[in-house]
């Protein structure tokens, strides 16, 4: 199973972001990346890669855990940025501090599945779009400029959405569908409630 460990925004943020987003996609280079669809944005706190069936049980207990000692937290998606010439993201604010503390959390609890990685990383975001080619496309995908997408992030640089609560954790698996990539709650773990 190829998994991952996310919070998922709920359906108003995911409007909110959905319509601000809609116009960004007729600017200059927009037609040349691949955009992620409404239905996959989420929050990545760690990718795992492929983990054997047989350990499901031992990683779910360990997410178990670092649910029970994590208060849910108040966030909104927020801005633009880009990761080099490949990435458009959309940024997030609020108890961002709660959301990185969870993400060290899940690393430490998953780092049997992840095996070697670098030190820990974390950038909250929502990916947006992808430059290049997508697997199973036979035709690549022309380079967009990092100018491009420097126009396109600004385009939603003062982009605020509603703010949510991100109230649980979710454990995901990645299912490749012909060169689209679906994915779907595994298992899911409400955060605690401290209030």
């Amino acid at each position: 199973m190829r998994l991952f460990v996310a919070v998922l925004p709920p359906v108003e943020a995911l409007q909110g972001l959905f319509d601000a987003v809609a116009p960004v996609r007729g600017l200059p280079g927009a037609d040349r990346l691949r955009w992620t669809t409404v239905e996959g944005w989420h929050l990545t706190l760690a990718f795992l890669g492929q983990v054997p069936e047989e350990r499901l049980p031992e990683l779910e207990a360990g997410l178990a855990d670092v649910a029970e000692t994590h208060s849910a937290h108040r966030l909104r998606i927020s801005g633009a940025g880009r990761f080099g010439d490949r990435v458009l993201w959309a940024g997030v604010e609020g108890q961002t501090w709660a959301l990185r503390r969870l993400a060290e959390a899940v690393y430490e609890a998953t780092a049997d599945f992840i095996g070697e990685v670098d030190a820990f990383s974390f950038h909250p975001h929502v990916t947006l779009a992808r430059a290049g080619s997508s697997r199973g496309h036979r035709r690549a995908v022309q380079r967009v400029a990092a100018a491009e997408l420097d126009g396109l992030a600004a385009a939603l640089a003062e982009y605020q959405g509603p703010e949510w609560e991100a109230a649980e954790l979710h454990l995901m698996e990645s299912r490749p569908d012909g060169g689209i990539v679906h994915y779907e709650t595994v298992r899911a773990w409400p955060l605690a409630d401290w209030s």
